[in-house]
C-alpha cells in the first residue's frame, strides 16, 4: 500500500546498482524525483527510459549510471545530450553502456514486465541493423503458425519513479493528458515512487484517457508540486522551452554543467522546486 513520505524519504528506496526507470511522455516527467536521487548521490544505476532528455542528461553527467536502455535520446527540439554523449563517446565521468531498442519494443518490453512475464514478442525488427548491436534483440517461431517474430527481455525496473497529477487520501494517482508508459513501468516494478501536484479528498471527475494507479501498486507517493518542471503537467502549468533551450549551452561544457549542478540541484533541497527553476529558465 502506498506510503506518504517527503521526496528524500521516498527516493532513498532507490539504491546503488539499481535498475531505475523514470518515464513520462512528453510531460509529468519526474525531474524533481531525478534531482534527489542525485542529490543523495547515487551510483552504478542501469537507467530505463523510452526517450532520455534533460533529466538523464543530468543524471548520466553526474556519475550516476553505468547503463542506459532506451529507445531515442536527445534534447527535444533542440539537438544532442551533450553528457550523454560525452560519457558514451569519451568515458567521462564514466563509461556509458548502452542498450537501444524501438519505442514499440520498448513498450512491449514494460507491458511483459507488468504481466510478470519473462520476455516480449513483437513484429519488428525486420530489415534492420540494430539487432546486430544489441544482443537482447532475438526470435522465436510461434508454435501455432511457424512465424518467426522477434523477442526482447520484460523490462523489470527494481524501482519506478513517474510523476502525477494528484492522489487521494487513500494513495490512490490520477494520471490525465497524453500518457505513456507510466501504468505498465509502476506494475513492472519491484518498487515504485510517485511524485504528485498535490492531494485531494476524492480524484473528482477524469478525462476518457486518465489512468488510476491504485494505492497497492505504489510504494511511496511525494508531494512535490511543480515536479515535473521543465516539462509540463496536463491541467497545472505549462511546458517551459526556454529551458530546455538554455540547456543545451549548459551542458557542452564540463565546467558549465558541475557548476549549475552545484548551484540549482546539490545545494538546494526538494522545496520551492519549479519555482526556483523557473528563475534560471
Amino acid at each position: 500500500m502506498a506510503e506518504f513520505l517527503t521526496l528524500s524519504q521516498a527516493i532513498e528506496t532507490v539504491r546503488d546498482g539499481d535498475t531505475v526507470a523514470m518515464e513520462g511522455f512528453t510531460h509529468l516527467i519526474p525531474y524533481a524525483a531525478g534531482h534527489e536521487v542525485i542529490r543523495q548521490g547515487r551510483k552504478q544505476l542501469t537507467l530505463v527510459r523510452m526517450t532520455p532528455d534533460l533529466i538523464y542528461d543530468q543524471l548520466i553527467g553526474m556519475g550516476c549510471a553505468e547503463k542506459l536502455v532506451f529507445s531515442w535520446g536527445g534534447n527535444p527540439g533542440v539537438g544532442s545530450l551533450h553528457r550523454l554523449r560525452e560519457a558514451v563517446e569519451k568515458g567521462w565521468p564514466n563509461r556509458l553502456e548502452v542498450e537501444e531498442h524501438s519505442h514499440a519494443a520498448m513498450a512491449n518490453a514494460y507491458e511483459a514486465g507488468a504481466a510478470n512475464l519473462p520476455f516480449a514478442v513483437l513484429r519488428g525488427y525486420k530489415g534492420v541493423d540494430l539487432p546486430k548491436v544489441n544482443p537482447t534483440i532475438r526470435s522465436v517461431t510461434c508454435p501455432y503458425t511457424g512465424e518467426v517474430l522477434a523477442t526482447v527481455p520484460a523490462i523489470r525496473p527494481d524501482v519506478s519513479i513517474i510523476h502525477a497529477q494528484r492522489a487521494d487520501r487513500a494513495g490512490n494517482v490520477l494520471l490525465e493528458g497524453i500518457v505513456g508508459v507510466q501504468k505498465e513501468a509502476v506494475l513492472a516494478a519491484r518498487r515504485s515512487v510517485v511524485t504528485v501536484e498535490e492531494v485531494v479528498d476524492d480524484l473528482g471527475p477524469r478525462s476518457p484517457n486518465a489512468i488510476v494507479l491504485p494505492s497497492w501498486t505504489v510504494t511511496a507517493i511525494s508531494v512535490v508540486p511543480g515536479g515535473a518542471y521543465p516539462s509540463y503537467a496536463h491541467g497545472y502549468y505549462k511546458r517551459a522551452n526556454s529551458f530546455y533551450q538554455a540547456w543545451d549551452p549548459i551542458a557542452r561544457d564540463r565546467d558549465t554543467f558541475l557548476a549549475w549542478m552545484r548551484e540549482h540541484v546539490l545545494e538546494r533541497g526538494p522545496e520551492d522546486f519549479a519555482s526556483r527553476l523557473a528563475k534560471v529558465a
